[in-house]
């Protein structure tokens, strides 16, 4: 006589059979990490509020400038100096600009050069700390040595100087702040992928014949991520912020390009008699750096298998 196979129903979490025997369910697939990393950084109420706020500004700075029949380089000669108005929602500067769109453009190339610029130090700073951390001996002490030297380098002056020899061209102000941004974070970068280069994963990969360059890019780096991401947050507050400082100083973005420091240096001399020119940048840099600090902060929370401010899984 040949074996039938008896019909089964699911009850529960387990699969009964009608004999009455229960057998166990497959188990679920276990979360996977970005959802866990999300459901930690949603819990952070600010940061959340943060990533609305970066949105809101980030838009503006995009399509913000299309609302307007003005660019950020058209010149009203009836309307010079002239506070908000239905023809010009933020008012005009004292050149005629309407300051609505300069806004907008000022907001884009900030976010421009501060998101790039953020993005190439991270790379550098990543491939240069491992490598030397990886590879050691003569090569790891002449690249703390070049560390070390540009660190106590006025990069400032530097700055200020290069900047105002190309007048202001954002372009080279992204290569010039890049040139003098990495040096501090590929040395915390070559601290912790110090304690990396001793794991077995490491060890396996270098006795199966991957150069340094490839250990380093598939192994090292890829585990301090985490870190990366939350300095290349912090980088973009960091480099809007060096870059205002810059431009309200008149060493970075200079007309007929804008920028929010170029803005905030310009209205600040009519603060009293024309204060839309400033308070309207102003507190648009504000809102904008606040945001992304709130951003960084919950990244950090979910990112951190050690913190508590991002719950429990």
């Amino acid at each position: 006589m040949t074996n039938q196979a008896l019909p089964t129903e699911v009850a529960g979490d387990g699969v009964m059979s009608t004999m009455g025997n229960t057998f166990e369910a497959p188990a679920r697939r276990g979360t996977r990490k970005w959802r866990l990393y999300s459901k930690r950084f949603l819990r952070n109420r600010m940061a959340v509020v943060g990533v609305l706020v970066f949105v809101l500004i980030a838009l503006f700075g995009i399509i913000g400038g299309h609302l307007v029949p003005w660019t950020y380089s058209d010149v009203d000669f009836l309307a010079i100096g002239t506070g908000p108005s239905r023809e010009h929602w933020f008012g005009t500067n004292g050149s005629g600009n309407d300051l609505y769109a300069q806004l907008a453009h000022g907001i884009q190339r900030s976010l421009t050069i501060g998101v790039l610029v953020s993005l190439c130090t991270t790379a550098v700073a990543a491939f240069v700390g491992s490598i030397a951390a990886y590879v050691g001996g003569r090569t790891e002490r002449i690249v703390l040595e070049v560390i070390h030297f540009l660190l106590v380098v006025p990069s400032f002056l530097i700055l200020a100087l290069v900047s105002n020899s190309v007048n202001g061209d954002w372009r080279m102000l992204i290569v010039v702040l890049v040139l003098f941004g990495w040096m501090y974070y590929a040395r915390v970068v070559w601290t912790m992928a110090m304690s990396l280069r001793e794991r077995e994963y490491v060890a396996a990969a270098r006795y199966m014949g991957l150069g340094p360059a490839a250990v380093v890019l598939r192994h090292i780096v890829p585990n301090i991520g985490s870190m990366l991401t939350i300095h290349f947050t912090l980088g973009v507050v960091t480099t809007i912020q060096a870059e205002t400082g810059l431009s309200f100083l008149g060493f970075g973005v200079k007309t007929p390009d804008v920028s929010l420091g170029a803005l905030i240096g310009d209205g600040s001399s009519q603060l009293y008699s024309a204060p839309w020119q400033f308070w309207f940048p102003a507190v648009t840099l504000t809102l904008l750096t606040v945001s992304m600090a709130f951003v960084a902060d919950g990244l950090r929370d979910a990112l951190d298998p050690n913190s508590q401010a991002g719950g429990h899984a």
